[in-house]
């Protein structure tokens, strides 16, 4: 059953908007997404950057096997075949020594436990304090409360060494935020889908091509099936008469529905003036952001064989070895293009660039000795101050559905209420939930969600 010809307008061609303009248009209506960008992906794009001419992504994305709906919209639009995965990851301390912790044969939630066991970077201390809290969180995700993960964490006797070199290392990268300011619901989520479900859970899936390439495909998607993606269209207004009314780039819209898929400070600015508005906008005054920076730089030479490398210990925490990862990096040079992540990267918001260059390049060397010998052709910095929203505890209660006071304007955007916290995936989670109520207003019964990676081994044993 198809829509007839009902007109959307998607404000924001981030993963929220294409999401949900891919599903819609499955569905029979009539598209346009408007983006103030001149290219798509949002927060997930990459441009040409004008003080080193190369191509970069304005942060490294990575999904884990987990994120089944991300993966859907990847094979909807047909490139899932632009992801490498992985199931091992290289822990490397300062001085070089290195740890893998991957996949065994062994049943979840024991799938790496060899590994595990086997890694230099814990002490016999850090792991059994690892494994009780482990087994706190196998049966059941923690209800979210006014306690952070870190207090949970020492309440459930951690050593420091668990603390900074394995809960920190995953849940600040996943969920770009420090533990003690981090809900104790938002990051068992995260940890128990991703690590202790299945093993195909915890892969690891790296785009091998620039964002803004690989999310272009969703914008060639809408246009086949009868859209239009607008760039450079700024949404200056938004109003409501006996239908909704889009102010454009100057140019006056009246579509059937609109779905706003923008940040939520953004969408604080865009809402019209009513007392209608007034209970979502102190939803949207609650929430604060944390920043993500990464650093790009390109050295003479190899400075090393691995793709990617968790870095413990130091400011910068990944190394992703994009050289490798995406043949069209170098454009057949030799040497190495590096990128170095910092997630709640607030001690850098107010650095200046050549100090983070400095600093970047000083703790490379210390896990990478060839860093030493290469010469640093060029750098640049990107901050994402306003990456994602700081998934505090308590900060679910004030996450808005895709509701909204008017039945013709819906809400989409990993900031939304989709069970996720900010990640991509809940960001495509964000998209097609909006769409399936979109199809429902209009009398089209359509599912898009899709369900979550079964549970596995012994882990089949707890809901």
């Amino acid at each position: 059953m198809t829509s007839p010809g009902k007109t959307v307008a998607i404000v924001g061609g981030g993963l929220a908007g294409l999401s949900a303009g891919c599903a819609l248009s499955d569905a029979g209506f009539s598209v346009t997404v408007y983006e103030r960008r001149p290219y798509l992906g949002g927060r997930a794009s990459s441009y040409e950057h004008p003080g080193t001419g190369e191509v970069v992504d304005n942060c490294q994305h990575v999904l884990l096997g987990c994120c089944t709906n991300l993966i859907d919209l990847y094979r909807r639009i047909g490139v899932e075949d632009q992801i490498r995965w992985y199931d091992q990851l290289t822990f490397i301390e300062p001085g070089g020594r290195r740890s893998a912790i991957g996949i065994s044969g062994l049943p979840a939630p024991f799938h790496t436990a060899t590994s595990f066991l086997r890694a230099s970077a814990l002490s016999i201390a850090d792991k059994f304090a690892i494994t009780r809290a482990m087994l706190a969180l196998m049966p059941r995700i923690p209800e979210d409360s006014r306690q952070d993960f870190l207090a949970w964490l020492k309440s459930h006797s951690q050593t420091e060494g668990a603390i900074e070199r394995f809960w920190k290392v995953v849940l600040v990268s996943a969920l770009n935020e420090e533990l003690d300011r981090t809900s104790v619901g938002n990051a068992a989520l995260v940890f128990r889908e991703s690590f202790l479900k299945s093993a195909e859970a915890g892969k690891m899936g790296v785009p091998t091509v620039p964002l803004t390439e690989l999310y272009g495909k969703a914008g060639d998607y809408i246009a086949a099936h009868g859209g239009r993606i607008e760039l450079r269209a700024a949404v200056e207004n938004l109003q409501f008469d006996l239908a909704p009314k889009l102010c454009v780039s100057g140019r006056e819209i009246r579509p059937d529905y609109v779905l706003m898929a923008v940040p939520f400070d953004v969408l604080e600015h865009l809402l019209p003036e009513s007392l209608e508005a007034e209970p979502l906008l102190a939803m949207l005054a609650q929430f604060e952001t944390s920043p993500i920076t990464g650093v790009h730089l390109w050295f003479d030479r190899e400075i090393t064989e691995l793709e990617h490398a968790v870095l413990l210990d130091r400011t910068i925490q990944w190394m992703f070895h994009k050289s490798r990862l995406q043949t069209r990096a170098t454009n057949g040079a030799s040497g190495s293009y590096v990128e170095l992540v910092v997630s709640a990267s607030n001690s850098l918001v107010d650095k200046p660039r050549g100090e983070i260059i400095d600093m970047a390049v000083r703790e490379l060397g210390e896990f990478f000795p060839a860093v030493c010998e290469a010469k640093l052709l060029k750098a640049t910095v990107i901050k994402e101050v306003h990456a994602t929203y700081s998934p505090r505890p308590g900060s679910d209660a004030h996450r808005p559905g895709t509701e909204t006071p008017w039945p013709q304007l819906l809400l989409a955007g990993d900031w939304t209420a989709t069970g996720w916290p900010a990640t991509m995936e809940g960001a495509v989670r964000s998209g097609y939930i909006a769409a399936e109520e979109l199809c429902r207003r209009a009398g089209v019964q359509r599912r898009f969600l899709v369900a979550d990676l079964p549970a596995k081994g012994l882990m089949r044993l707890f809901k």
